[in-house]
C-alpha cells in the first residue's frame, strides 16, 4: 500500500512538471508566427523607430527609462527589457517578438500553477488528476486564445505580457504566503505566520512594485487578492465581515495598495503630460457608465465567439446608455450580476469570478478614458484570468463524474485546438502595417481612425495617392474631425493638388488657430494658386513665431517676388 501512495505521489508530481513545460512549448509554437513579423506605423514608430533614446543600457538610456513619458506610459521596468533587446538584437525585430512570445509561454505555465492551486482550494473532493486537467485547461485557454494575439505579436505590448508576468508571480507568491489551498492554516494572518511565508509575502509585494513599473494596469491586485482570501481560500470561514480577522486581511493589504494608489497618482500626471484625456464634456458620466458596461460584455463574448478581431474598436461619436448596442450590454450584465448574487451560496465561484473580473478590468474600461478605442483586444490580458478559470473548474468538476469526464475533456481539447488554430492566423495578421490595416479595414470599414492611420502610413512612406483615397474616406465618416482634414489637405497639397487641398486647410486653420504647420500649408497652396496677398498674413504669423521655419520663408520670399516686391 505505501508503494501504490509512492508511486501516485511521484506520478502527481511528474504530471505537475510535465503540464506547464507541455503548455510552454505549445504557446511557443502556435505563436511562433510573430517571428516573421516585423514593425509596425503603429505606435511601433514612435515607440522604437524614431525614438533612439531606450537603445542600450547606458546612463542615458537608463535616465530615460525612469524619467521619460511616451503616449501616456511612465514603465521603467518594460522599457529595460527593450534596452536589453537592443542590445542583443539591434533593430532586428525578431528579437522583440521572441520576448514576449517568451514572457507569454512563461505566463501560460505560472497560470497553470496558479490554477491547479485555487482548483484544489475550490474543488476539495476532486481528485489531483482532475484538478490538474482542470488547471490545464484554464491555463491552455488564457495562453491560446486569439484575443492574445495582440499583446503578444505587436511589440508595442511587451508592457502587457511583462506586467502579467510579475502580476502571476506576485499571486503565486501571495499564495504560498498564505498556505494555499490547505484551508486550515489559511485563516491565519500573515502577520502572525512564520517567517518563511513572511518572506513570500514580501517576495508578493516587491513582484506587485516590478510590475507596476512594467505597466500600471496591475493596481487592482490588492482588491483581487481580497477576493481570493473570500473564496476559495476561505480565509475568513466562520468570521464575521467586520471581525478581527477580517480586520487583520484588509491590513495585510494595505502596502499593496499603497503602491497602487501611488501609481494611479503617477499615472495621471504622466497621462495629463502626454496625452489627452476624454473630456466629461464630450462623454458625460453616464456615457462612461455606457463604456463600462460594454466593456464588461464584450470580452467574454468574443472569448466565445473570437471572430473578426481587429486593433480598433472605433469609439463612436456618440454613446447612449439606452441605445444598442449598449443598451444590449446593459440587459445582459445586469442579468448576470443579478444571476451570480443569487447564486452565490451554491456557486461562490461565480460571483468570485466575476467581481474580479470586474475590478481588474476597471481601468480600462472607459470610466477614465483616453485614446480612440472603445475597447481593445489587448485589455482581456489580465481580466481574462479569472474568466478562463470557469471552464477549467468545469472539466475538474466533470472528471469526478465517470459519465461525463471522458467528454468534457474531448470537448475541451477541439475547443482549445480550435482556438490555437484560429491563434495561429490571427498573430500574422500583426505581420506588417500594410497587412494590418488591409485586414482591418475589410473588417471595418467605417472605421475612421483605421482609414486615417493607414492614410497616414502610406503617406509617410511617399504613396500619395492611395492616402488621399484613406484621408478622404475618414473625411467622410466623420466631417468633423479637424486632424482629417488637415492631413488630406496636407496630402493633396504634396501631391500638387493645391485647389483641392486649399478647402481642408482653411478649415483647419479656422477651427485650429494654434496649429502653425497647417498656417504654413495653408499659404504654400495659395501662393500655388496665385493669391499671395491672401497668403502672405499666414505667412507672416508663422515666421514671427518661427524664424527658423524654411518651409514659411519660402513661401513669404515666393510671395513677395509675385507682388513685386523685393
Amino acid at each position: 500500500m505505501p508503494t501504490t501512495d509512492s508511486g501516485s505521489s511521484a506520478t502527481g508530481r511528474w504530471g505537475d512538471l510535465v503540464a506547464p513545460l507541455a503548455l510552454f512549448v505549445v504557446t511557443l509554437i502556435v505563436f511562433s508566427p510573430a517571428l516573421g513579423n516585423g514593425w509596425l506605423d503603429y505606435d511601433d514608430d514612435r515607440n522604437f523607430l524614431s525614438n533612439p533614446h531606450y537603445r542600450g543600457l547606458g546612463p542615458a538610456q537608463l535616465r530615460f527609462m525612469f524619467t521619460g513619458v511616451i503616449m501616456g506610459h511612465w514603465t521603467p521596468v518594460t522599457w529595460l527589457t527593450l534596452g536589453l533587446d537592443y542590445v542583443l538584437w539591434g533593430m532586428n525585430p525578431l528579437g522583440y517578438h521572441l520576448g514576449n512570445i517568451l514572457l507569454h509561454a512563461g505566463n501560460a505555465a505560472i497560470f497553470f500553477v496558479i490554477a491547479r492551486r485555487l482548483l484544489a482550494a475550490a474543488l476539495p473532493a476532486a481528485g489531483a488528476g482532475a484538478v490538474r486537467l482542470g488547471a490545464v485547461t484554464a491555463a491552455a485557454l488564457f495562453a491560446l486564445h486569439p484575443l492574445r494575439a495582440e499583446s503578444v505579436a505587436w511589440i508595442t505590448e511587451r508592457r502587457d505580457v511583462l506586467s502579467a508576468c510579475f502580476y502571476l508571480l506576485a499571486v503565486l507568491a501571495y499564495l504560498r504566503a498564505v498556505g494555499a489551498p490547505g484551508a486550515a492554516g489559511a485563516a491565519e494572518s500573515i502577520g502572525a505566520a512564520r517567517g518563511r511565508d513572511r518572506r513570500w509575502y514580501l517576495a508578493s509585494i516587491g513582484l506587485f512594485a516590478l510590475g507596476l513599473l512594467s505597466k500600471s494596469m496591475l493596481v487592482s491586485l490588492p482588491f483581487v487578492l481580497l477576493i481570493l482570501d473570500v473564496y476559495p481560500l476561505r480565509r475568513l470561514a466562520g468570521a464575521g465581515w467586520w471581525s478581527a480577522r477580517s480586520r487583520a486581511l484588509i491590513v495585510e493589504k494595505l502596502p499593496y495598495l499603497g503602491l497602487a494608489v501611488a501609481a494611479v497618482a503617477w499615472t495621471s500626471v504622466a497621462m495629463s503630460a502626454s496625452v489627452r484625456v476624454t473630456s466629461l464634456a464630450l462623454y458625460p458620466p453616464l456615457a462612461r457608465v455606457a463604456m463600462a458596461v460594454y466593456s464588461l460584455a464584450f470580452y467574454p463574448w468574443k472569448t466565445l465567439a473570437p471572430l473578426d478581431l481587429i486593433p480598433m474598436y472605433e469609439l463612436p461619436v456618440q454613446v447612449s446608455l439606452f441605445r444598442p448596442p449598449f443598451l444590449t450590454a446593459l440587459v445582459v450584465v445586469s442579468v448576470a450580476t443579478v444571476g451570480l448574487l443569487l447564486a452565490r451560496r451554491r456557486w461562490p465561484g461565480g460571483l468570485a469570478v466575476g467581481l474580479a473580473y470586474a475590478v481588474t478590468l476597471a481601468p480600462v474600461s472607459g470610466l477614465i478614458h483616453a485614446g480612440p478605442q472603445l475597447v481593445a483586444d489587448r485589455f482581456s490580458y489580465l481580466p481574462s484570468l479569472g474568466l478562463c478559470l470557469l471552464p477549467g473548474a468545469g472539466v475538474a468538476i466533470a472528471l469526478t463524474r465517470s459519465a461525463l469526464g471522458r467528454v468534457a475533456v474531448a470537448g475541451a481539447a477541439v475547443w482549445m485546438l480550435s482556438l490555437a488554430g484560429l491563434t495561429w492566423s490571427q498573430v500574422q495578421v500583426w505581420r506588417d502595417t500594410d497587412t494590418l490595416f488591409v485586414y482591418t479595414l475589410q473588417v471595418a470599414p467605417d472605421c475612421a481612425w483605421c482609414q486615417h492611420q493607414y492614410g497616414g502610413s502610406l503617406g509617410n512612406r511617399g504613396q500619395l495617392e492611395p492616402a488621399i483615397t484613406h484621408f478622404q474616406n475618414a473625411v467622410a465618416l466623420l466631417p468633423d474631425r479637424i486632424v482629417y482634414h488637415y492631413h488630406l489637405g496636407l496630402a493633396l497639397l504634396k501631391a500638387g493638388r493645391p485647389g483641392d487641398a486649399l478647402p481642408h486647410l482653411q478649415q483647419t486653420v479656422t477651427a485650429q488657430a494654434w496649429n502653425l504647420d497647417a498656417a504654413t500649408y495653408l499659404g504654400l497652396a495659395l501662393v500655388a494658386l496665385g493669391r499671395p496677398a491672401e497668403a502672405l498674413p499666414h505667412l507672416e504669423r508663422v515666421a514671427a513665431a518661427r524664424p527658423d521655419s524654411v518651409e514659411a520663408r519660402r513661401g513669404l520670399e515666393e510671395a513677395q517676388r509675385e507682388l513685386g516686391r523685393k
